[in-house]
């Protein structure tokens, strides 16, 4: 009996570690592979498609719409989890128009995001000074990244102070220790 509950339990926690971020559903009616050239060459032609999404958030803003979401386009794997995050891919906003808001002091600037979004259009905007065209989703869900802590780690417990024996170096008073020595 002891041993069918673990396996029972190991199983469920198996399952589990490969699950999608999103719910099944948005994850099988979702495209994975977007290039936003073609959204926004042809716009009209890829418009009410669901597209499952990964990003890096660049801005959050509250609007009469609702949360408008700036970010850098990050690809996905068929789970939903976030590909290499190094390469600009573009950038895309995307609306919630949720009950609720999206808060810009949770969903800040670095925040990894994965959502499901179906696509609106364009919108031109600006990144600095240039004139950019943005890609337009919708949210119909999002699932938001723990943060990635760094943690620095120091071999010495009170840096910047060293042990004793650091600052002791005998061979530094040897006469013979120096440019002279071959």
């Amino acid at each position: 009996m002891k041993y069918r509950n673990f396996i029972i339990l190991t199983i469920i926690v198996l399952l589990s570690s490969c699950a999608p971020v999103l719910s099944p559903d948005m994850m099988g009616r979702g495209s994975h592979n977007i290039r936003f050239s073609d959204l926004r060459t042809d716009p009209a032609n890829y418009r009410g498609r669901l597209y499952i999404l990964g990003g890096v958030i660049v801005n959050t803003t509250i609007t009469m719409e609702g949360s408008l979401i700036e970010a850098v386009y990050v690809p996905v794997d068929s789970r939903g989890y976030l590909g290499n995050v190094d390469i600009s891919h573009g950038r895309f906003l995307a609306l919630y128009r949720g009950r609720e808001l999206l808060d810009p002091l949770i969903f800040r600037e670095k925040r990894e995001i994965t959502l499901a979004g179906e696509f609106a259009g364009t919108r031109s905007g600006k990144i600095g000074e240039m004139e950019y065209v943005y890609p337009f989703f919708e949210i119909r869900e999002i699932y938001l990244w723990e943060e990635q802590v760094k943690e620095y780690y120091s071999p010495y417990p009170y840096y910047p102070y060293y042990p004793s024996w650091y600052y002791y170096q005998p061979w530094r008073h040897d006469p013979w220790y120096g440019p002279w020595r071959r």
